[in-house]
């Protein structure tokens, strides 16, 4: 009888597991949002970023990093907010996203990272159709925590290589045009 609660309380255990989701938080652009702690590759300390000439003000730049060319974004400037400032906070989350069935690592400069969160199932929350000051297709859920909502970002869409290059071509058509 005592090894069949035992294995009971193991299974619900592995059932609560099943349940919780992790989440990164971090900071950028004087809001906490998170993105799933499975998207998440690495967070490195911020070093020395080689600026690209002709880039949108959301990229950042390149790193090298371990001889690999990663490209950086200012999460802040990406969410439409401002250019991030750069403090003693400040780090990179390397974050890998898909592109034409393809890896792309990328970096996200963001303005300090918290903490990871376990959120459960039933606090996760679809997106709101309108009042969010972040395009509602970068949110791919809010996480209720406690009685405050974090935004969990769609990492795929915020770093949209596609779109990325979209605007960044828009960019360059208009740089043209207005000379």
């Amino acid at each position: 009888m005592n090894q069949l609660m035992h294995k009971k309380e193991q299974k619900t255990e592995i059932i609560v597991q099943d349940q919780l989701r992790q989440y990164l938080t971090f900071q950028a652009g004087n809001e906490n949002l998170a993105i799933s702690i499975l998207d998440v590759k690495e967070i490195i300390e911020l070093n020395t970023i080689t600026d690209v000439p002709m880039t949108p003000d959301y990229i950042r730049g390149v790193i090298n990093l371990r001889g690999n060319v990663v490209p950086v974004i200012d999460l802040s400037a990406r969410l439409g907010r401002q250019i991030s400032e750069i403090t003693k906070r400040s780090c990179i989350v390397l974050v890998q996203v898909e592109y034409n069935d393809d890896a792309q690592l990328l970096g996200m400069l963001v303005d300090a990272v918290d903490e990871i969160l376990e959120i459960p199932e039933a606090n996760i929350m679809p997106p709101p159709d309108f009042g969010a000051d972040i395009r509602t297709d970068f949110i791919q859920a809010m996480g209720r925590v406690g009685d405050e909502f974090i935004i969990l970002l769609n990492i795929n869409r915020v770093l949209s290589i596609k779109e990325l290059s979209q605007l960044k071509q828009v960019a360059d058509y208009s740089i043209t045009n207005d000379m």
